[in-house]
């Protein structure tokens, strides 16, 4: 066992954590694991919720926290874009060669159009954690009262 952990450090060790493939492979990972434990965190929502189990106790705290991040999140990716996109400005405004220039706008119009699409899916979030949560209440209902019928 100590020799697998051995050649396992040493594997671990040489590999080039500065190159940007090694980066995009190891995003991709973690990308993958969540995706991964995220369905198994929703199969056992699923069964448990086709078992007649009442979840508002979970879902309860969750909607809560969510309700309550999402508008001081607005406002610090709102002020941190604004930001951002000043400094942008004043890089292009002190930009001196054409080409650094082009470079400077389509980092502009990049931060612009990053920042646009994290403010709509944050705004998506906030207007759907009410409904989807209603949604859920009364999907688990109908299975409560689904269950107790065949049960009888």
């Amino acid at each position: 066992m100590k020799n697998m952990m051995n050649k396992l450090a040493g594997k671990v060790k040489a590999i080039d954590w500065k190159n940007p493939k090694t980066i995009k492979v190891m995003k991709c990972m973690a990308m993958a694991l969540t995706a991964v434990i995220a369905v198994a965190a929703f199969s056992g929502v699923a069964f448990a919720a086709g078992e007649g189990v009442d979840l508002t106790g979970v879902v309860s705290p969750v909607v809560g926290l969510l309700k309550s991040f999402v508008k001081p999140l607005m406002l610090i990716v709102g002020a941190g874009g604004f930001l951002y996109c000043i400094i942008l400005g004043v890089k292009y405004a002190t930009a001196e060669e054409p080409q650094e220039k082009e470079k400077r706008k389509q980092a502009i119009k990049t931060a612009i159009i990053g920042y646009l699409l994290i403010f709509i899916l944050m705004v998506v979030l906030d207007r759907s954690v009410e409904p989807l949560s209603e949604w859920m209440s009364r999907s688990m209902s109908s299975n409560s009262t689904t269950v107790s019928t065949e049960a009888e």
